[in-house]
């Protein structure tokens, strides 16, 4: 039995972004194109697509193009030859959210329901398997138990989200955005108000909580189920942020690839999704990269803790503890466990005594000695108090070696190097359990190779000639292939130059790279989505201006993070107030089904 496929899906703000993920880890990317993405400052061209699409290839990686937002009828017809342009441009799949575009004559490019679609139940994905999607990415809400009966009661492959920043709201049920500032969050145009301060009232306008972030989240970080998640049904890990930059994308899928490829290596029932395989030369951590402290949401059930109240910004790693400060200095104890070493220039950052952020900058660091912790100077006031915990949310140095980071994403190949009536011929293949864990039959490399007509000269020394032709094959340098073995078929010892070495090395690299792309070509024809459902579906795709009673709808629930949930009180759950300036809005509690809802103040 062929293993199941894991996929590891990272996003990609633009195409650069794209690439930096697949040569730091990733089995498939996603990415807007030139509309309808769902993130207005995240387009891209088709010819960017179609660059990214060609990379993405030579790895049998996959690329994924977002066409998720809700659409007017008179933009049916631009997103029609859209889809067509991403399906000839070389995308593997739509990732969709406005049914309306079932009833188009679309092109046979497999379609995937995005997280937008609302699927948090065994129904709503019964119906989308049966409208002929090929993928569904479930709602971040679920729980394993959950997503295990999803799976008992469905075929369609699930995809999850693993890591990144949460929405308050289910996913493309949010209009807070919409009704506030007519920026809508299912036109891609969402301003984010769910991050912003705001006061707690009761209904006789007592204020119970001041300016803190209520309805912010901590970051998604599933890092430790993805074992749990895979034996639920789950076959591809997502990672949020597609506007995120470069250094972010590598760093997080560099620590899901490592993650995974653990588990791999355990399980053979289970198998990557691509091929290649990286080495990274910076330190793997995604405390490192933008966060705000870190949750696994809801994967085991409810529980408190997973709002992030007093900031929306990036807290970073925890470094240690204020022992001794004056206003320009501080002397930090470092936890040993997390071994952090600091450098002139990094970011550190803290939580007053009223519980707001501050930023300073280590202007100059003093490495511990003996009895004496770390000590940072600053140019100016850092405002820090002793027992103040201290973070940081800029390592320079890291940051550089992330920024220099190619990924080193390398295919193993078996090489042999023939005698033949006229000279050499140098031929390549993908080692044989490569080809047999591969999802694919259609994907197994035949041998690539290239014949060289050339003078044979027999080898005075054997021993020192077959050293040094097996020396110069075997190094491939910067090319995106690594030989794991060779083997020589000569009639007799010969002496090759290392010229005509290279020459084959250089013509086999290109014939390489083109029959590997050719073959993720010719399996993507396979791959076409199978054909759609003509049921009525525009009746559940909303209208993008109709904004409905509940503005939010929400498993995130202020009154159990705040210690007055009913069923811990046993009082009554009424109705409490959220006020930030001069927008007020009504919060409605759904004890038995433990949902929050937010509504306009008198509707």
């Amino acid at each position: 039995m062929k293993p199941k496929n894991i996929e590891l899906l990272s996003p990609a703000k633009d195409c650069e972004v794209g690439m930096a993920a697949i040569s730091h880890g990733a089995d498939a990317v996603y990415i807007g194109g030139p509309d309808f993405g769902a993130r207005e400052k995240a387009s891209n061209t088709i010819q960017d697509i179609e660059r990214l699409c060609c990379h993405a290839a030579l790895f049998d990686a996959k690329v994924y193009v977002t066409l998720n937002t809700l659409l007017y009828d008179n933009e049916l017809e631009r997103a029609r030859r859209l889809a067509y342009d991403c399906w000839n441009a070389g995308a593997d799949a739509l990732i969709v959210q406005d049914m309306k575009l079932l009833q188009l004559d679309l092109p046979p490019i497999p379609l995937h329901a995005s997280t937008q679609c609302d699927n948090l139940t065994v129904e709503r994905v019964q119906q989308l398997e049966k409208l002929g999607f090929s993928q569904v990415v479930l709602g971040r809400e679920l729980s394993l138990e959950q997503i295990r009966k999803i799976r008992s009661k469905t075929t369609i492959p699930l995809e999850f989200f693993v890591h990144g920043s949460l929405c308050v709201s289910h996913s493309g049920q949010c209009y807070l955005s919409q009704h506030i500032g007519n920026r809508s969050a299912n036109r891609g145009a969402c301003a984010q108000p769910c991050r912003l301060p705001w006061d707690l009232l009761d209904a006789d306008g007592k204020v119970l909580i001041k300016n803190r972030h209520l309805l912010c989240l901590k970051d998604l970080n599933n890092s430790t189920h993805l074992e749990e998640l895979m034996d639920a049904g789950i076959t591809s890990f997502k990672i949020e942020g597609r506007m995120k930059d470069a250094d972010y994308v590598k760093n997080v899928t560099a620590y899901y690839r490592q993650k995974i490829d653990e588990i791999l290596i355990r399980r053979p029932d289970y198998g990557q999704a691509s091929r290649g395989h990286c080495q990274y030369n910076f330190e793997v951590n995604p405390e490192k990269s933008f966060n705000r402290g870190f949750t696994d949401f809801f994967i085991n059930g409810r529980q408190k803790g997973i709002d992030a109240p007093f900031t929306p910004k990036s807290m970073g790693e925890y470094i240690g503890e204020v022992v001794w400060c004056n206003p320009l200095r501080m002397e930090i104890k470092v936890e040993t466990c997390h071994g952090a070493s600091l450098h002139n220039g990094d970011g550190l950052c803290f939580l007053n005594e009223n519980k707001e952020l501050v930023g300073l900058r280590a202007d100059v660091v003093q490495a511990p000695s003996r009895d004496v912790p770390w000590r940072v100077s600053t140019n100016r006031p850092h405002g820090a108090f002793r027992g103040a915990t201290i973070y940081r949310n800029l390592d320079l140095e890291w940051q550089k070696q992330v920024e220099t980071s190619t990924g080193n994403r390398k295919i193993d190949i078996e090489l042999a190097l023939a005698e033949t009536e006229t000279g050499y011929e140098f031929s390549a293949q993908l080692p044989t359990q490569m080809n047999d864990c591969h999802d694919v039959t259609a994907l197994q490399l035949k041998t690539a190779n290239c014949q060289l007509p050339t003078e044979k000269i027999p080898a005075n020394n054997p021993e020192k000639a077959t050293e040094n032709i097996r020396r110069k094959a075997l190094q491939w340098g910067d090319t995106p292939f690594n030989p794991v073995n060779l083997e020589l078929k000569f009639n007799e010892p010969r002496l090759i130059p290392a010229s005509v070495i290279g020459e084959m090395k250089r013509d086999l690299v290109a014939k390489l790279t083109e029959e590997l792309i050719e073959k993720h070509r010719n399996n993507r024809e396979q791959r076409q989505n199978a054909p759609l459902s003509r049921m009525d579906v525009c009746q559940t795709s909303p209208n993008p201006d109709e904004i409905p009673a509940a503005l939010m709808t929400c498993h995130h629930c202020i009154r159990y993070a705040n210690g007055m949930c009913s069923k811990e009180t046993g009082k009554k759950a009424e109705p409490l107030y959220i006020r930030n300036g001069t927008n007020t809005f009504r919060l409605e509690f759904d004890c038995r089904n433990c949902l929050m809802t937010v509504c306009p103040e008198n509707q």
